[in-house]
């Protein structure tokens, strides 16, 4: 059953990374030759350059899917914050197992999140991200104190 779980969890996950450079793509003929690259803590562009910058996030998230792909295969190369003995060694492998899933999702989202508003604002300065920059960071610090606690807890 975890198996199938993971499969499609692992499925979900390249899919987000196909929409993610599908979406880039589509939009890419519509920018203008300058587009905001950076944003300040109030949501200001404070950078601008060439809109092939709107491929860097792309790459980022594939670059992060190969790595995180690595790292599921061979979880003894991970480094724990506990050691890993036979007691614990399958907990220890399933919650990594099923944090780096999550943790790419929340990561493709929040790059996806990125995108969208870099697009919508080389059009209008006056939008908004769709989800906050707070909101997105904390949910990543949020995941990370629940995979703390579970490991602490199956130590």
């Amino acid at each position: 059953m975890e198996n199938i779980i993971f499969t499609a969890f692992d499925i979900f996950n390249f899919g987000l990374l196909v929409f993610f450079w599908w979406f880039t793509l589509k939009h890419y003929k519509t920018l203008p030759k300058r587009i905001p690259v950076h944003f300040d803590f109030d949501g200001k562009a404070d950078n601008f350059g060439s809109k092939i910058y709107s491929f860097i996030t792309p790459v980022m998230g594939t670059t992060l899917f190969c790595f995180f792909a690595y790292a599921l295969r061979h979880p003894e190369t991970a480094n724990f914050p506990v050691d890993i003995t036979d007691k614990n060694k399958y907990a220890q492998f399933l919650i990594m197992e099923i944090f780096l899933r999550w943790l790419f999702v929340l990561v493709m989202l929040i790059f996806m999140n990125g995108q969208d508003y870099m697009f919508r604002y080389s059009f209008d300065e006056n939008v908004k991200p769709r989800v906050p920059l707070s909101t997105a960071i904390l949910s990543v610090i949020g995941s990370l104190i629940m995979v703390f606690i579970l490991v602490a807890i199956f130590k």
